[in-house]
């Protein structure tokens, strides 16, 4: 029994703990808004308890003195403050409900901040996807996590108040002595009869707030089904909008299975487990708590008429204490439900923390980068092995490359070769298992991480434009240079492109914020990440495969152009397409995470027996010019 109460006492400080934390970080983004919940809360609290007393006030001077001039006192003082504490309700319940949206969208900033700040390595993994999505799951099916602390703060702050007025106001319902003339009813001035009362209204009230603990344990329950049911309509409900969807419904009628999926979605139907609960021990001990808390407002009823019938105070006395009593019993029940609902919000806190507390293990480093005028960065994988966490195949395996300052390195090899892990290895997006990369002979581990990544200038193959205007997307800046950004679109080859859009350099891309946004294709993306590469100009600059959706003479183009605009710059090229790779001083071909071979590309060519001559043989098949006869 002690080790119960133990456990049971450690839940609430548990509870209690991680909804300081949670609060504390909502207050971080909009310090206006629990000042502006904690004086709503105290003005509602205090609301109905106002109204009692100056109801009482009233009804005691027309049962007793009559007096016309105290009379038109009290009910224009009644008046004047219940209805300046109802237009300050209002106003202030407004303003919240304002913060309170505001802070919806705002508390977002808490996982992008995390998501930005989250090494590479973790934000790749799908689990931790899976958490995040989690956490939106849980807050869109019934408020749970972050969003309900506001909730469970005010409800709390509103019921201590109100417990504290009704002790307030009802402290004389007790102590005021029936008179010895009154027989029988004397009974009710004993101060175990008093105490007797209290703690049967109290145990009432707490079994109440038991029943309605036991309501919010069975919602509670549900979540996994709710969540469910609500990713479903999340992804189905909204697919027909989706404008890269739609030729695929049409062309394979996919209608009738996503249909399909709308009729097994039973989470919140008539037949789903939810009703069913709702109808069971859920409704049972909804009604429960409800018909108990009535009840203690007959109790109270009676009790305090037959002190009145007894003498013990007048009529007015009588409205003040069943008021009174009968709000401080429902602050009694709110806040014996706020622990319930303490313990299990605080269950789905601990799933928003671990995501908010995943720890950045990569080593950031202390020294700084040495910012050289002539670009002589030299890198070299030393022995370099990875592989991906949970799988036991190497990415890589005993790789051994040093760049050549200044030069054009290709990297080819068939899809899972290895190319791009090579690449993410290089910029420090994840660290090697086995070996070192060095960078002017000193392991880059040791390098300042953001100094480090500031070499770099990278052109992945899954590259991310953003729906802002043209010249903010290469410049990642809304300030920046338009002469080196329209350069760098020219030298892109986006120059013509650009001679069409309606505002230059400030048009708008795509059209998520604005009608008057350019949908652009695939390819004039591509283009336009280049353009984002070359403006940083950083002394080594990397294109991951950027031209896939160019078609080959145009990729040819890009890349015959590319060589004179990298300049100084070492420059590496990955490419499915070795026609791309032939003006590259030297080709690395990667195989099942090794390099297999390198050299010039006449050289692999001339090797019959090697790897690239079986790549090129098979490509050059569709570039000969019998095949472009037929």
């Amino acid at each position: 029994m002690e080790e119960k109460a133990v456990e049971k006492k450690t839940a609430i400080s548990h509870a209690l703990s991680v909804h300081r934390r949670a609060a504390k970080l909502l207050h971080k983004i909009n310090p206006r808004y629990f000042p502006v919940l904690t004086l709503h809360a105290l003005v509602a609290a205090l609301t109905p308890y106002l109204a009692v007393f100056f109801s009482a006030q009233i009804l005691k001077e027309l049962a007793l003195m009559r007096r016309p001039e105290i009379l038109w006192k009290w009910v224009a003082a009644g008046v004047l403050c219940t209805g300046a504490f109802a237009v300050l309700k209002a106003l202030l319940y407004q303003r919240s409900e304002t913060l309170t949206d505001d802070l919806y969208g705002r508390k977002e900033i808490l996982f992008a901040q995390k998501m930005f700040s989250m090494d590479y390595a973790d934000m790749d993994k799908q689990e931790n996807h899976d958490l995040r999505s989690q956490i939106g799951q849980n807050e869109n099916w019934a408020s749970w996590g972050l969003m309900r602390t506001p909730d469970l703060y005010e409800n709390g702050l509103q019921s201590m108040i109100g417990i504290l007025s009704g002790v307030a106001l009802t402290v004389s319902l007790f102590t005021s002595p029936v008179p010895q003339t009154a027989g029988r009813l004397v009974i009710l001035n004993s101060p175990l009869f008093i105490l007797a009362l209290a703690a049967v209204l109290v145990l009432v009230s707490l079994f109440a707030g038991a029943c309605n603990v036991r309501v919010i344990a069975y919602w509670g329950s549900a979540a996994g089904e709710a969540t469910f049911g609500n990713r479903l309509f999340g992804f189905f409900g909204f697919i027909g909008l989706k404008k890269d969807r739609g030729t695929d419904i049409r062309m394979y009628n996919q209608q009738n299975l996503i249909n399909a999926y709308w009729d097994k979605n039973m989470a919140f139907g008539a037949g789903g487990s939810i009703a069913k609960k709702a109808r069971g021990p859920l409704g049972i001990f909804q009604g429960l708590g409800t018909g108990i808390t009535a009840a203690i407002t007959g109790f109270v009823y009676v009790f305090t008429c037959l002190k009145a019938w007894a003498g013990a105070f007048d009529v007015g006395s009588v409205t003040r204490y069943v008021g009174a009593v009968t709000a401080m019993a429902g602050s009694v029940y709110e806040l014996t439900n706020l622990f319930g609902f303490l313990r299990t919000n605080a269950e789905y806190l601990d799933t928003t923390f671990e995501f908010l507390d995943i720890p950045n293990a990569m080593y950031q480093g202390s020294l700084t980068t040495e910012k050289r005028s002539d670009r002589q960065y030299e890198v070299e994988f030393r022995n370099v092995s990875f592989r991906y966490p949970g799988s036991k195949l190497w990415a890589l395996k005993d790789v051994s490359l040093r760049f050549q300052i200044g030069r054009r390195l290709a990297i080819v090899g068939e899809n899972g070769s290895g190319k791009t892990t090579f690449i993410k290895l290089l910029c420090r997006l994840y660290d090697p298992h086995e070996g070192q990369i060095l960078l002017n002979g000193i392991d880059i581990r040791k390098y300042n991480y953001r100094d480090y990544m500031d070499i770099f200038s990278v052109v992945f193959q899954d590259f991310q434009l953003l729906s802002q205007p043209l010249g903010s997307n290469v410049a990642g800046s809304t300030v920046y240079d338009e002469e080196r950004v329209r350069r760098a679109l020219l030298d892109a080859g986006f120059g013509e492109r650009l001679e069409t859009l309606p505002d230059g350099l400030n048009t708008q891309l795509y059209k998520d914020f604005t009608e008057d946004g350019v949908e652009i294709s695939g390819g004039e993306a591509q283009k336009i990440a280049i353009a984002r590469a070359l403006y940083k100009d950083a002394p080594f600059i990397i294109l991951d495969e950027p031209t896939a959706a160019l078609d080959p003479i145009a990729e040819a183009e890009i890349y015959s152009k590319f060589d004179g605009i990298a300049g100084d710059k070492t420059a590496i090229y990955i490419s499915h397409r070795l026609s791309s790779c032939k003006f590259c001083d030297e080709i690395a071909v990667f195989h099942e995470g090794r390099i297999i071979q390198r050299g010039t590309h006449d050289e692999l060519v001339a090797d019959e027996s090697g790897k690239y001559h079986e790549l090129w043989t098979a490509q050059a098949q569709y570039y000969t010019e019998q095949s472009i006869e037929e």
